[in-house]
């Protein structure tokens, strides 16, 4: 076995799973039915955020943009400086306080940005200070035409993230992508090499492909990398422009469905235990296995950590002091 040279099918090397200050926590995912009113999505994703951590959550994940309807003329309208912050961006300050007041960390869905004259998909980590731990700019931007269905291009108003992003937190290492993210199997692979426990896709897909590929590649994900996956989509509305497929869902390290629900508003509550992803590569020694005497995964990025946070940089294009990679 060791002729395989397993230890070389990933450049760099990768890093074993990282300790978690816990193991075992709930997780709340909130299916949200999104309108036009931005006040109103606001004030509604609080409540939801609110409901899941009566429910015992210590982390709540929100839908791919909560809070504007999902359409290229709408993200110009809703996009909001992050940066900023206050009340140019009311949806970012919401989050931050309520992980605050409430001790939870918030994967905070994604919301159209506007920074540097672009127009971005971003997903901001709040950790339990209420500090804004992460940004995740969409890397993989939805543009498909499939006759007859669908047809959708998001570069016709959005830029594409450059970076990949895992971060600390107080419920441990988490990746992040944001829908279409979720096709890349690479992206996956190299937060699990970067030691993520879990990741975390908030996303809407569509009546199309939501039936045939939502839980496939979500169990893909976590079955090929041993680690779990949560998903998070707006709740189905018929009569808007693009309708998402719902389904939230998380998977276990064995491929498993452990919690889901169908396609109206809902609050998925299920227990995540990190335990269980070192009992799983117990069974399936895939690490152990893999023939790097054969085949590398060959990150082009390098690794610069700072303040908990993993953020993969293109050397000589990102000041690695920034968080947000921008």
């Amino acid at each position: 076995m060791a002729s395989f040279k397993p230890e070389q099918a990933r450049v760099p090397p990768a890093v074993q799973l990282s300790p978690s200050p816990i193991t075992q926590f709930k997780i709340g995912l909130c299916q949200l039915l999104v309108t036009a009113d931005k006040e109103r999505n606001i004030a509604h994703a609080k409540k939801a955020i609110e409901e899941a951590t009566g429910k015992g959550a210590k982390l709540v994940m929100l839908p791919e943009i909560w809070n504007s309807p999902y359409s290229n003329d709408s993200f110009p309208v809703y996009a909001e400086d992050i940066d900023a912050g206050g009340s140019a961006s009311p949806s970012t300050a919401m989050l931050s306080e309520v992980a605050r007041a409430l001790d939870i960390v918030i994967v905070g869905g994604s919301i159209p940005e506007r920074y540097g004259g672009k127009l971005y998909n971003t997903c901001c980590i709040f950790d339990i200070d209420g500090k804004l731990k992460a940004k995740h700019r969409k890397i993989h931007l939805f543009d498909i035409d499939i006759p007859g269905k669908i047809t959708f291009q998001e570069s016709k108003t959005l830029t594409a993230g450059e970076t990949p992003t895992v971060v600390d937190t107080a419920v441990g290492r988490i990746g992040v992508g944001i829908c279409y993210d979720i096709r890349f199997q690479e992206l996956a692979m190299l937060y699990a090499t970067r030691g993520a426990h879990l990741i975390c896709y908030p996303g809407a897909f569509n009546m199309t492909t939501g039936p045939l590929h939502w839980e496939l590649l979500q169990r893909a994900r976590a079955a090929d990398n041993q680690l779990y996956v949560a998903t998070c989509s707006p709740a189905r509305d018929g009569t808007a422009g693009y309708v998402a497929w719902g389904h939230s869902t998380l998977i276990g390290p064995f491929g498993e469905v452990l919690a889901t629900t169908e396609h109206d508003e809902a609050i998925v509550i299920a227990e995540i235990d990190y335990t269980t992803i070192e009992f799983r590569r117990t069974n399936l020694p895939l690490g152990k296995q893999r023939r790097g005497d054969l085949y590398q995964l060959l990150s082009l990025i390098s690794d610069v950590p700072f303040d908990g946070v993993w953020k993969a940089s293109i050397p000589g294009n990102i000041d690695p002091r920034r968080v947000d990679g921008s």
